[in-house]
């Protein structure tokens, strides 16, 4: 592919991505459903206007780092210890349960297979996908409600972000696993240096960040000196550890949150992210799937992606609230908050894709998810607070301080 063929093919992407993003979002769907099926329109599904290549991999690769580098900018460290303990246990359920119901839905449709087997990975790797949970749609409904500052609502949140934090360990064992040469013991341990080695860098990391963010207040060199450690712990991570990418771009974002211009950063990545590098990753996605590929199987297990997506976040996360004090109508509204799926899951097949443990048939079951997710989701939060009467409002009020 020559230079011009690049520029056209980005100029392609880039529209086609903006327009059908913003067509989604007055449509009430996520943005990025609109960038996918963009990419869906462009690709060999339909015009073939644009092919998949090795630049805009890499390109989507890129995106994919400042994408999760920005996640781990996102994360509150202080609201993540106000309500911990539930939440984490929360979290941890709503982790276990989908990721054991999605290894049964693909044996159900593919057969059951021993442990060790090409296909039990793949199997493994269907859950996987479902662990994630989006917690940004959750999280701008309570905040339309005024009740992001609830226990509740915090709760909720925090269990969300922690929960993405399982879901990427879970992928780095889970793709170790799938390695010729690895063990469970050598993938556990690999995994548990990477993590140790975070906490020790991180800390000193930190305070290096701190005190040239203190000399150099609101400077452009602190993003800067940012994505360089995102990538560079993205590379270690990998390379030495055998760890996703990714996880360490998420990592170099947690080790950053807590800086005075952690969100000028993020402001910073999101121009990156908006303008070029996010439009070419989800569209990449649509580029990767051809839907003339799909047979009556495929579509009738997208069904089923999407039912046992919902119900496994609501009944795990739900029940769990149930045990730990939440009453009626609050575990369920934990369990609704917690269902929502969203970029982490793309991010989680897209390493599938590129690790041989999923085709690309299977995109078409994860953006269903996201799209009805992303739709049911706040409706349903809605309707669940419009229920509470005035007395069940000002105890979640009470609780909230």
């Amino acid at each position: 592919m020559d230079t011009l063929d690049i520029l056209r093919q980005l100029a392609i992407i880039i529209i086609a991505a903006k327009i059908f993003g913003l067509l989604a979002r007055k449509c009430k769907a996520p943005q990025v459903a609109g960038e996918i099926i963009a990419g869906l329109l462009i690709g060999p599904s339909l015009l073939n206007l644009v092919e998949a290549s090795d630049f805009l991999s890499g390109m989507a690769e890129i995106g994919v780092i400042i994408l999760m580098f920005t996640a781990g900018l996102e994360t509150n460290i202080s609201d993540l210890k106000k309500t911990g303990v539930k939440a984490t246990i929360i979290a941890c359920v709503g982790v276990l349960i989908p990721l054991i119901a999605g290894t049964l839905l693909y044996m159900t449709f593919y057969g059951f297979s021993a442990v060790g087997t090409e296909s039990f990975y793949r199997a493994v790797f269907i859950g996987t996908i479902l662990t994630a949970t989006s917690v940004s749609i959750t999280v701008q409904t309570l905040r339309e409600m005024g009740k992001l500052s609830g226990e509740l609502g915090q709760t909720i949140m925090s269990a969300a972000i922690i929960d993405d934090v399982i879901g990427i360990i879970v992928l780095t064992v889970v793709i170790g696993f799938k390695k010729p040469d690895s063990d469970i013991p050598q993938v556990l341990l690999r995994t548990a240096g990477f993590f140790l080695l975070a906490v020790v860098l991180g800390i000193v990391i930190y305070h290096m960040f701190k005190w040239y963010d203190n000399q150099h207040p609101h400077t452009r060199r602190i993003p800067i000196l940012g994505i360089a450690l995102a990538f560079m712990l993205s590379y270690v991570a990998d390379r030495y550890f055998g760890v996703a990418d990714i996880t360490g771009a998420y990592v170099a974002g947690v080790i950053l949150c807590s800086l005075r211009d952690s969100d000028y950063i993020t402001k910073k990545m999101d121009i990156n992210s908006y303008i070029i590098f996010g439009p070419v990753f989800f569209c990449s996605i649509g580029l990767s799937t051809n839907i003339r590929t799909l047979d009556t199987t495929i579509l009738w297990f997208s069904l089923a992606f999407v039912g046992v997506g919902l119900l496994s976040k609501v009944i795990g996360c739900g029940l769990t609230a149930r045990a730990l004090g939440y009453k009626g109508r609050n575990a369920l509204k934990v369990g609704v908050g917690m269902m929502t799926r969203g970029e982490v899951a793309l991010i989680v097949a897209q390493r599938g894709l590129k690790a041989d443990m999923l085709e690309p048939a299977y995109f078409t079951a994860v953006i269903l998810l996201i799209i009805v997710s992303s739709i049911l989701t706040p409706l349903l939060l809605k309707w669940l607070y419009a229920k509470d009467g005035p007395e069940e409002q000002i105890t979640e009020s009470n609780t909230a301080g």
